[in-house]
């Protein structure tokens, strides 16, 4: 049958309408990272994540990753995360990546930690386009600018869902700084076989405490651009003296721990801490963790400690 030519000027017209549109869909996005920029097309489907806050900021946007690796002191992923993620295949420690189990999973996009070294990149680069964001020393703001990269990665949608959340951190926190009427001292310990290791100043948890009106004490017994310290001296535990102290354990016996530490002669000698002072913290969240998801969770646990208080 004969078409009339209003009927094919039609039909063209459509087809150019779509692929127009299919045209505009597939548009590049160039992301900035740590090896110079990386174009992504599209909306990732298969997503591999090898850090904690790319895991973090995926599932805040509403992805969910194929594959992550384990959270420290952990074999799965952090506790606050991992009803969100319950079949998540596990693809490495964040010291050691299994490349075989990557390349089963077939990704689409994988999003890697800072300072991942060249010759890893390379290989990773080889399955899938690989974001690494640009390693930068220590500070309270950095998991931000790491979090911008990954959501920029996974598309428009992420970088939305990203900035909302962000602005309500921002609000929660300075709702938190405006109710401390009188600044109060804090400190953050993580507890580990050695010892108790004081965390960083310069940290996604820390510069959080401070964001939410927090004087942070026993930073000075860390050294720059390391995370913690070794492990507390008695000496030194006057060092971490303070209104609140934050004790994170890696595991579930946080409760246990703060029993134990408020039984030391050396915590007993404090001028300001006593065992009220202590708050028994998830070390996963607090000293591992970092994105939108664990800030709110972090966020939630100050909360709860002043409404102890």
């Amino acid at each position: 049958m004969t078409r009339p030519a209003w009927f094919k000027q039609g039909l063209m017209a459509t087809l150019a309408v779509a692929l127009m549109g299919a045209s505009l869909s597939a548009e590049a996005r160039s992301v900035e990272t740590a090896y110079g920029e990386l174009d992504i097309v599209g909306a990732p489907q298969r997503v591999v994540t090898l850090y904690e806050g790319a895991l973090d900021v995926a599932v805040a946007s509403q992805v969910t990753p194929l594959g992550a690796v384990t959270t420290r002191g952990g074999d799965g992923v952090a506790s606050y995360i991992q009803p969100q993620v319950p079949d998540i295949k596990i693809v490495g420690t964040p010291r050691e990546f299994n490349l075989e189990a990557i390349v089963a999973l077939k990704p689409d996009l994988i999003l890697a930690p800072p300072g991942l070294d060249k010759t890893q990149y390379q290989l990773m680069s080889r399955l899938a386009p690989t974001i690494v964001p640009s390693a930068s020393a220590l500070s309270q703001q950095g998991w931000k600018e790491q979090s911008r990269v990954y959501a920029e990665a996974l598309g428009e949608t992420a970088e939305a869902e990203l900035e909302t959340r962000l602005a309500a951190i921002d609000a929660h926190t300075a709702r938190l700084k405006a109710e401390m009427t009188t600044p109060e001292t804090a400190s953050l310990v993580r507890r580990m076989p050695g010892g108790l290791m004081a965390m960083s100043d310069q940290l996604f948890a820390t510069g959080l405490m401070a964001a939410s009106g927090y004087e942070l004490v026993g930073g000075d017994l860390v050294k720059p651009g390391r995370p913690h310290s070794d492990p507390l001296s008695d000496e030194n535990m006057a060092r971490i003296d303070a209104q609140t102290i934050f004790l994170a354990t890696l595991d579930d016996s946080s409760d246990a721990a703060v029993d134990a530490l408020a039984a030391q002669p050396a915590f007993q000698r404090l001028e300001t801490a006593d065992r009220d002072s202590l708050v028994g913290v998830n070390g996963q969240l607090w000293t591992s963790a970092s994105g939108p998801l664990a800030a709110e969770a972090l966020l939630k646990d100050i909360d709860r400690a002043r409404d102890d208080g």
